[in-house]
């Protein structure tokens, strides 16, 4: 199939090229694979054209954290709601956690997800074996038979490592392997089945608070293993401004550490958890990590700009309604994300001159794909056409019939943003359209 895009802007940084400067771009697409580049518009009969005058053109972006839900829990999400999210969400590529039913941590459920992805799934979906049977953090799987499976990368996402023998060891197998180790960074013994952050909010309405340091310890226990051990260690949502400062240490020393940060943790703190009808906090702003302090989110927002984060997750964690209407205490942790990351970053990143635009699509596709080797987030003659054009220009507001996911648990329902996807594109075929999905 031929495909030729007329017209549209993009950045030249994301052509290739040094600058970060917007230009015109016009393409034509043929088998699967962006075939010719030009300055002008490209003109061949029969082909069909976009006119993407007025649209920007990016490299398909790529979360290097999703939970698809499938298999096991598909009244939340499955792989392919779950894709729909994300081609809606301009997303050509994700990458699944383990934490399913049952849980990936065998060759025979990693498979599943690769052949269902293939069968029903509208953008690419790059599964994670888990790092212990049963996520029980007890004794280690065998990571050998999980890649040859398919799996990217070992975590068991969801929880956290309590056992340090098991985590080092997982780091030094996983290197032999060439790949990476992500961590969700929590010491139980200090989250103590909190809710939200310990803080002010926390005990202005008495619910069990999660300590920051809960976090930051096995930080600081990842990176110094990854000194230790030279395997690639890889922060899942980071959060507290201490876990920032002991990647930057690390980084300095020539660790091979890499971290990424969610918008809800750019862009919310505990002081803006919605306070319901009754009294009560609302469960669609509860996340782990939770919601931190403020300081701790103008550090995560500080860390991306100077450049210490090395990418841009959404943790996109579907629920059903009636799961997130519980008492905070109650109701599982998560919220969605994937419809709404980029123009979050857009609105309040780029339009704020915080970010530069070819810079926030980096974070957002090709250092994604590099903490994982998969190539992504250029646009060159060669190349695989994972392409998005987003709108820019016109503003348009987050409402609950928005979500092409099956959940709708989103702390940015009734958001005015920037950064709408008007056509996602993979391998060549149109995937989405605003408005058609």
């Amino acid at each position: 199939m031929k495909l030729i895009i007329n017209n549209a802007s993009t950045s030249s940084r994301l052509l290739g090229k040094n600058e970060d400067e917007i230009t015109s771009v016009s393409l034509l697409i043929d088998g699967g694979k962006i075939a010719a580049l030009s300055e002008t518009p490209i003109t061949i009969e029969s082909v069909k054209t976009i006119d993407a005058k007025g649209l920007f053109l990016s490299p398909g972006l790529l979360d290097p954290q999703v939970h698809f839900r499938e298999p096991g829990m598909e009244y939340k999400e499955d792989i392919e709601s779950g894709s729909k999210a994300a081609v809606k969400g301009g997303f050509t590529a994700v990458v699944s956690m383990p934490n399913t039913t049952p849980t990936a941590d065998n060759a025979d459920t990693v498979r599943f997800m690769v052949e269902t992805a293939s069968k029903k799934g509208l953008c690419k979906v790059y599964p994670t074996g888990a790092l212990s049977k049963g996520l029980e953090g007890k004794s280690m799987t065998d990571f050998s038979a999980l890649i040859s499976a398919g799996a990217v990368a070992i975590t068991d996402d969801g929880k956290g490592v309590q056992n340090n023998a098991l985590f080092k060891q997982a780091l030094v197998s996983a290197k032999h392997l060439g790949i990476p180790v992500l961590d969700h960074s929590e010491d139980e013994t200090l989250s103590n089945g909190g809710a939200i952050h310990e803080g002010e909010i926390s005990k202005k309405f008495n619910a069990k608070g999660i300590k920051s340091a809960s976090e930051s310890v096995h930080v600081e226990r990842g990176c110094g293993y990854s000194l230790e051990t030279g395997g690639h260690y890889h922060v899942l949502h980071v959060s507290t401004s201490a876990s920032i400062e002991a990647v930057k240490r690390a980084k300095e020393r020539g660790a091979n550490v890499t971290v990424e940060v969610s918008p809800h943790h750019l862009l919310l703190c505990d002081e803006d958890i919605a306070i319901k009808s009754d009294g009560t906090l609302d469960a669609n702003w509860k996340m782990n990590p939770p919601l931190r302090s403020r300081e701790d989110m103008l550090a995560c927002q500080n860390a991306l700009v100077e450049g210490v984060i090395d990418a841009i997750a959404t943790d996109h964690a579907p629920h059903s309604p009636e799961e997130k209407k519980q008492p905070i205490e109650q109701a599982p942790f998560g919220i969605i994300g994937l419809e709404t990351a980029f123009p979050l970053i857009f609105t309040h990143f780029v339009k704020t001159e915080k970010l530069t635009l070819g810079r926030a699509i980096d974070l957002m596709s090709k250092n994604a794909g590099d903490i994982f080797g998969i190539r992504c987030g250029r646009i060159e003659q060669g190349e695989v056409a994972d392409l998005v054009l987003f709108d820019l220009n016109n503003a348009f507001t987050v409402t609950p019939s928005f979500f092409a996911s099956k959940s709708q648990n989103s702390p940015f329902i009734g958001e005015t943003l920037y950064g709408e996807t008007h056509t996602t594109i993979v391998a060549g075929n149109i995937v989405y359209s605003r408005g058609n999905i």
